[in-house]
């Protein structure tokens, strides 16, 4: 409940406001968002689909599988098992991020449909560098990438998207403020989708090829998630933020503990923690590998939807909130967790993973023991995790107090606002003022140095330094592609303490910083309202709404151009065993998508599958010499790069193979990372266990994902051995594939898979994309390379 709130027949103040305000909906008939006036909320069908499912499960449900069951295809007969059944569903709503809407909407494209099937929106925030400041920038990134931006806002009109303008903001922001809803099944192909979650949605990160299913009104399928149940008891306060909530759990069940599970939270903790606070916990669930993370509809989902101008879906949600929103007395979860926030001390992240935790008590001591280098660089707040209207005001009131001693940030201080009317509103109620004299530069309203789209000029490549971060996520290069920097993650108050003394042995909570006047102070806790009292500014006007027939648009793709590529088919699996496959790289240690497709300068390549290909795994580490990007080429013997290598192979019709350790793919959901490979002559990828997303995309794109039945089999393969995979003819699913290694001798080895029936169909057609085709009768696309796109496609058939 709000602080200082009194219940009302079981309403708060809050509540019965927003409820006087909205008034009652006619016939329940209240639109998913002002955006979409023609869709509404889908409450009423999940109802009917959750009592069906109900009648047959006869127990208790957890929340998320109430949102989740009642948006399935089939209530009635799907199979319905934890960890094992694949559910098919029907999302509300589709999300894309520029980077990743290239390549879906290209595939979109290829099926030959005229139109999306369900609300859509693709948003600009990935393509925008952080150089000097953010209206320049910005304008710099319009001029760049206008040939990206042309493709996706003709692309969006024509086939029904709504398309949000470079400087909007980051499409999680964005989607919590106009689009997300309490029982919300939303994908999106972004990692970070999950930032739903904190408006109570089951918001999930996908492939394109995912999402292209869903707006071609196929069901989308997810294998059924086992639930983590997290209880927070105890309240948020001081220094502590909800950042260390999620911070704790990263500690807790590191960066695959959470792989094939949706974390539920729960208990009397949640009422401490704000709507956009939640959300800071469900977007950075990401790094744990859960499927997505969620909390209850609560008061503060109410404040915040009145906040955005949404009392009406507040006041529907109130009425379905016990049967769809909360979860069910004595529901039980496959694994429980308790957090008491009450004991919960600041953490500090890294570096190199987000699971490798510090308190903040102990994070000098840790440093100076491994060596981090204790001075701070940059400091940098924002992101899509940390950049709501509360965490800027509790940022400045610590610059304030640093302001008033006559101190401000020692390093370069960085301000990324989350979207176009966070930005806006700051400005208006003075907070990014107090942030620009405290040293800050405020960046464009974009994800910028969070994924790597930062021209850092402050060190040189190789040079080991410290970062402190407010971000999701801190790989290896991750920020500035430099692999010597240290990035540390963390709350945005204490990037901005850690920012004022410029050292990782700092503790605010302890120690004091000397004034102007000489004196020692210590930081006061900080402190920040949960919404603006004045309400929101939406600022400058940034969105495009498709028309309602996009007949007459073009949508053209140069031939020529280095950024845009229409996509050719892939090759039909020829119904042989794949022998002697040539091991192109045996990967050591982490592979993340980062590793395997680099972001960052690489970004601008995502429309263009054949240049992007040529960062294939350049990040990651070749076992055989310890070196990145050089592998020996088995036909010549040579020492070459890892994509040069690959196109040798693919020139003399050679089929590789990659091998990999534990969590292989985790990070963003980038489905780049298995289109390259796949592009590039690579037919399978053998690794002790996969991240969920990525292991779905690989799938999708018609490569075989597969895990040693023995994790010790890993160190029977060497880069020199030849791979066959016999009786693929009989691939099913729960058998094994038999693998032959032949290194001089031979040996045999068993190989796992969790390929369905429907995805051992990808696999054949050679990719989900084509077999869609094939389904729809093989009708081609609209857009044609140097060609306005033709009239035409067709709806597909079942």
């Amino acid at each position: 409940m709000l602080r200082g709130t009194k219940r009302y027949n079981g309403l708060t103040r809050t509540m019965m406001r927003c409820i006087h305000v909205a008034g009652y909906p006619r016939y329940g008939k209240v639109p998913m968002s002002k955006f979409d006036p023609e869709s509404f909320m889908p409450f009423e069908k999940m109802k009917e689909n959750i009592e069906c499912v109900k009648g047959r499960l006869k127990r208790p449900l957890t929340l998320s599988e109430k949102i989740l069951y009642s948006h399935l295809d089939d209530p009635a007969d799907q199979e319905i098992e934890r960890g094992k059944s694949y559910l098919r569903l029907r999302p509300d709503r589709v999300a894309l991020q520029d980077a990743t809407a290239q390549m879906t909407l290209l595939q979109f494209i290829s099926s030959g449909l005229k139109k999306v099937a369900v609300p859509s929106t693709a948003h600009c925030d990935h393509l925008i560098e952080a150089q000097i400041s953010g209206e320049k920038d910005l304008a710099r990134a319009k001029d760049i990438n206008k040939e990206v931006y042309d493709f996706l806002a003709s692309a969006c009109a024509k086939y029904g998207l709504g398309f949000w303008k470079p400087g909007s903001g980051i499409i999680h922001q964005i989607v919590l403020e106009n689009y997300a809803f309490p029982g919300l099944l939303l994908i999106g192909t972004d990692s970070h989708t999950p930032n739903g979650g904190g408006l109570g949605g089951l918001c999930i990160g996908v492939g394109g090829a995912d999402a292209v299913d869903v707006m071609a009104n196929i069901p989308w399928e997810l294998k059924c998630p086992t639930v983590i149940g997290v209880n927070l008891t105890g309240k948020i306060s001081g220094w502590t933020s909800p950042k260390d909530v999620i911070l704790k759990m990263a500690e807790i069940l590191t960066v695959k503990g959470g792989t094939g599970a949706i974390v539920e939270y729960y208990g009397p903790g949640v009422e401490s923690i704000s709507c956009t606070g939640m959300a800071t916990i469900t977007n950075m669930g990401a790094e744990i590998g859960a499927t997505t993370s969620v909390f209850p509809f609560n008061d503060r989902m109410v404040s915040y939807l009145c906040a955005t101008g949404r009392g009406d879906i507040a006041n529907l949600a109130m009425k379905y909130k016990d049967v769809l929103l909360t979860p069910d007395k004595d529901c039980k979860y496959d694994k429980d967790i308790n957090i008491d926030l009450d004991k919960l001390e600041p953490l500090v992240n890294g570096p190199f993973t987000p699971d490798l935790a510090h308190p903040i008590s102990k994070l000098g001591e840790n440093s100076k023991k491994n060596g981090y280098p204790m001075d701070i660089k940059v400091g940098l707040i924002g992101s899509c995790t940390n950049s709501s209207y509360e965490d800027m005001g509790r940022c400045a009131s610590i610059a304030n107090d640093a302001i008033a001693h006559g101190l401000k940030a020692c390093i370069p201080f960085n301000v990324t606002p989350g979207s176009e009317q966070i930005r806006a509103t700051i400005a208006r109620d003075g907070i990014m003022d107090i942030l620009s004299k405290f040293g800050g530069t405020v960046l464009a309203n974009a994800c910028g140095p969070c994924i790597g789209q930062w021209d850092r000029k402050d060190v040189k490549k190789g040079e080991k330094n410290t970062i402190v971060t407010s971000y999701n996520r801190n790989f290896t290069g991750r920020n500035d592609a430099n692999p010597a920097t240290h990035c540390f993650v963390t709350s945005p108050e204490m990037v901005t303490a850690l920012s004022i003394a410029g050292r990782l042995d700092f503790n605010p909570m302890q120690h004091e910083l000397i004034g102007k006047d000489g004196k020692g102070f210590k930081l006061k806790e900080p402190k920040g309202e949960e919404l603006p009292a004045k309400g929101f500014d939406p600022g400058e006007d940034t969105y495009q709404a498709p028309p309602k027939s996009g007949d007459d648009i073009k949508v053209n793709v140069d031939p020529k151009s280095d950024r845009l590529q229409i996509l050719e088919p892939f090759e039909k699996w020829d119904g042989k065993d794949y022998i002697d496959m040539l091991v192109l790289i045996k990967i050591k240690g982490k592979c993340t998508t980062d590793h395997i497709s680099a972001a960052g300068p690489w970004l601008k390549y995502r429309g263009h599958l054949d240049n992007i290909s040529n960062n294939m795994f350049i990040g990651a580490t070749n076992a055989e010499n310890n070196e990145m990007n050089k592998v020996k080429n088995q036909k010549s013997g040579n020492f070459d790069a890892v994509p040069a290598v690959a196109r040798d192979y693919k020139a003399n019709k050679i089929k590789w193979c990659a091998v990999g350790e534990d969590n292989y793919g985790e990070g963003s959901s980038r489905e780049h990372a298995a289109l390259e490979p796949r592009h590039l002559g690579g037919v399978a990828i053998i690794v002790k266990s996969f991240a969920r997303i990525h292991e779905t995309n690989l799938k999708k794109q018609g490569v075989l994902p597969l895990t040693f039945a023995n994790p010790g089999d890993y160190d029977k393969i060497q880069p020199s051995s030849k791979i066959s995979l016999l009786n693929l003819k009989d691939l099913a699913p729960g058998k094994p594939v038999d693998c032959e290694i032949k290194n001089g001798g031979s040996s045999k080895i068993q190989l796992n898979h969790t390929l369905n029936d429907l995805q051992i169909q990808w696999f054949k057609a050679g990719s989900a994309l084509n077999l869609m085709k094939e389904l729809a009768g093989g009708k081609g696309g609209d857009a044609k390379k140097g060609d306005d796109t033709k009239k035409g496609g067709g709806e597909k058939k079942k």
